[in-house]
C-alpha cells in the first residue's frame, strides 16, 4: 500500500449516518426533542457517530456530502430507480436541514448536487484529492456501493452494527472479505441488481451466481466474450436481459464528474468552540460539547 501522508480528509455520506441515527433510537420508540417539540433524535445520534470516527481515524479535514432531493440523472435512465422508497418519516425531515446547521456550526462544508446523489460528489471528490491533491481520502458511510471508489489512496470505512464497530476496506481487505476488486463491484451490481435501490440487474441471476461469473471472467465484458463457456440457463438469462444488464451497471456506476469542488483551507477541521456550544445550547444537546471536549463559557 502506498504510504500514507499525515494529512488525511475524511469524506461523510450525511444521508448514511443520519439515517442510521434516526432509525436507531427511533426503533426503541423514544424520539430526543427540544421543549418546542422539534425532534433532535438523528441530529443528536449523527454527532455522536460523526465524532467517534473522527477520534478513531483522525482525518485533519472533513467534507459532508448530501442528497439533494428531486429527480436524479439515474431516475431519468430508469423511473422505477428508488422507487420503492418509503417516504422519510415526518420526524425525521425537519433534520434535514438542522443537521446542515449543525455541520455548518462544527465548520464541515456541506456538499450536494441537483441530479446527482452523495455519492456521485464523494466520488468526484474521492478522486480529485487522490489525485490532484495528492491527499489520502477515507469514505465513512454503510453504504457498501461505495466499496467501488477503494484504491491505493482511498479507503471506504463501512460503520457496521453496533457504535463505533468498523470494517476498512482497501484494495487488500476488499479482495480478501468479499473476492472482488473495486471496479468488479459495479459489475457484480449489473448483474445481480439492487432490491434497494429497485433495479433489477438480470431477472434469475443472484449475488451467488453473479460473484462466481465476475470472478472467474473478471468483468462483464469478459462474460460477453465468453457466453459459449457458460451453462445453457445462465446463458440465455444474460441474453435475454442485455439491455437491462448494460442499464444496471450504469446505475450502480458512481459518476465522478460532478461539479462540486471543495478547497482544502475550506475543510480544515478546526472547532470554533463558541459557534459549536451556541448551536448545541439552540437545540438542547449540551452533553455534547462534552463529549467533542468543547468547553461550555469559552
Amino acid at each position: 500500500m502506498t504510504q500514507r501522508n499525515e494529512q488525511s480528509i475524511m469524506l461523510v455520506d450525511g444521508m448514511a449516518l443520519l439515517f442510521r441515527a434516526y432509525y436507531a433510537t427511533a426503533a426503541n420508540g423514544y424520539i430526543r426533542r427540544t421543549k418546542a417539540g422539534v425532534p433532535t433524535n438523528a441530529i443528536y445520534g449523527f454527532i455522536r457517530y460523526f465524532w467517534d470516527a473522527v477520534q478513531t481515524f483522525n482525518p485533519t479535514h472533513v467534507i459532508c456530502c448530501w442528497d439533494m432531493g428531486g429527480t436524479t440523472f439515474r431516475g431519468e435512465h430508469f423511473a422505477a430507480y428508488k422507487g420503492n422508497r418509503a417516504d422519510a418519516p415526518d420526524d425525521l425531515i425537519p433534520q434535514f436541514a438542522l443537521i446542515r446547521e449543525v455541520t455548518d456550526s462544527l465548520g464541515i462544508p456541506n456538499i450536494g448536487e441537483e441530479g446527482f446523489e452523495a455519492d456521485d460528489c464523494i466520488g468526484t471528490l474521492a478522486r480529485h484529492y487522490t489525485q490532484n491533491e495528492n491527499m489520502d481520502v477515507m469514505v465513512l458511510s454503510g453504504d457498501h456501493d461505495l466499496l467501488q471508489l477503494v484504491d491505493e489512496r482511498t479507503r471506504v470505512i463501512i460503520m457496521k452494527k453496533g457504535h463505533g464497530n468498523y470494517m476498512v476496506y482497501t484494495p487488500e481487505t476488499l479482495l480478501a472479505e468479499k473476492g472482488l476488486k473495486p471496479r468488479q463491484v459495479v459489475d457484480l451490481k449489473g448483474l445481480m441488481g439492487d432490491a434497494s435501490d429497485n433495479y433489477p440487474g438480470v431477472r434469475g441471476i443472484g449475488e451467488k451466481t453473479a460473484l462466481k461469473l465476475v470472478q472467474e471472467y473478471d468483468s462483464i465484458e469478459g462474460i460477453l466474450e465468453n457466453l459459449d463457456q457458460l451453462t445453457p440457463s445462465v446463458r440465455k438469462k444474460i441474453e435475454s436481459d442485455l439491455d437491462m444488464l448494460h442499464l444496471s451497471r450504469k446505475l450502480a456506476e458512481i459518476h465522478c464528474n460532478v461539479p462540486v469542488a471543495c478547497a482544502l483551507d475550506s475543510c480544515l477541521l478546526t472547532l470554533d468552540h463558541v459557534q459549536i456550544v451556541d448551536k448545541f445550547e439552540q437545540l438542547e444537546m449540551k452533553s455534547l460539547c462534552t463529549l467533542m471536549g468543547v468547553a461550555i463559557g469559552s
